[in-house]
């Protein structure tokens, strides 16, 4: 796996899906940056995955459940879901959330 010291925006390609943009900004084995971009009324389905996961609310509004608990997380919130935890989110306000993944999403890596 090659290791990127510098990840540039205008460089790396969104993928798209549902009104949700996805860049992975940088990885290793061990950790993963992804920016997601979301259009207000987009879904991030309730979903779980054996990966510990930080999101950062970097711009917009956001309901998120997480593990049955509701809550409203706007820029500078942040939320931690452990390993098998189920979570999923509605974009309220237009805005892009920040998840570091450990270890990383291999499934996430085009091959």
């Amino acid at each position: 796996m090659e290791e990127k010291r510098w990840a540039f925006h205008k460089d790396i390609p969104g993928e798209e899906n549902e009104g949700i943009t996805r860049r992975i900004m940088a990885y290793t084995k061990d950790v993963m940056a992804v920016e997601n971009s979301f259009k207000k009324g987009s879904i991030g389905k309730l979903h779980h995955h054996p990966h510990t996961q930080i999101t950062y609310v970097v711009s917009g509004a956001f309901e998120f459940e997480i593990y049955g608990e509701r809550h409203i997380v706007r820029a500078g919130d942040a939320m931690l879901k452990t390993n098998g935890v189920e979570h999923g989110c509605v974009c309220l306000e237009e805005g892009i959330l920040l998840d570091i993944f450990n270890p990383m999403r291999e499934d996430f890596i085009v091959k």
